[in-house]
């Protein structure tokens, strides 16, 4: 099978042929981990300052992410936004990770025309039209600079957080339930920023609760 082509500007050109004229891609990181915030970006593109080699960060090494991260940050609009791992267990992961993308938004200098959003849901209640893009960080540049932007701006908090908890691993694992991640918890137990509605911390509560006498 031939490898899929990088992502390209023709859903922003076909947008700004309808009309719209501000459009940002939007995406959101970190809905799998067991700790720590979903992170989500907004980012509106100048279309004569795109910087080269934008993909879904997924596909790019550490390296590669941080250098178009900063590249991004400085020639287009952007805004970045969390949800916390207490909103997390209160609205459920979709729901706080259209909340970090609502947020998002609504931090852009200027509010846009239109959001192009990855996935195949829509934040409820944005001001302004919005489009669901299937796999959009692999397909729209604007919503893989997003990707960008997001995944650099929640390793980083890993990082911090690693410092503040060591032994959990964050800073190679991001929180996602990796085996050391997962050893850590059995010996040293969840801290407060692991999400406790998801299962493997939810257990282990659960196990400390009928243990404790």
């Amino acid at each position: 099978m031939a490898p899929l082509s990088p992502p390209d500007f023709s859903f922003e050109s076909a947008a700004l042929a309808q009309g719209f004229i501000r459009i940002a891609g939007v995406d959101e990181v970190g809905r799998g981990p067991l700790a720590g915030p979903v992170t989500a970006a907004a980012v509106r593109l100048d279309p004569t300052r795109i910087p080269a080699g934008l993909n879904d960060s997924k596909k790019l090494t550490a390296h590669r992410r941080e250098a178009l991260a900063a590249e991004i940050m400085a020639l287009a609009e952007v805004s970045i936004a969390h949800a916390s791992v207490e909103e997390i267990d209160r609205l459920n992961i979709l729901q706080a990770s259209h909340l970090a993308m609502s947020r998002a938004l609504a931090g852009l200098p200027v509010p846009p025309d239109l959001a192009l959003i990855d996935g195949n849901r829509l934040p409820k209640g944005l001001p302004h039209p919005a489009q669901a893009i299937v796999k959009g960080d692999a397909r729209c540049l604007s919503i893989a600079a997003a990707s960008i932007v997001a995944k650099v701006a929640r390793d980083r908090i890993m990082v911090d957080l690693a410092q503040q908890h060591p032994g959990y691993g964050w800073a190679r694992n991001a929180g996602y339930g990796t085996p050391d991640h997962l050893r850590a918890l059995l010996d040293l137990g969840p801290t407060p920023h692991h999400r406790r509605s998801f299962k493997p911390i939810h257990n282990i509560l659960y196990q400390e609760a009928t243990v404790t006498p």
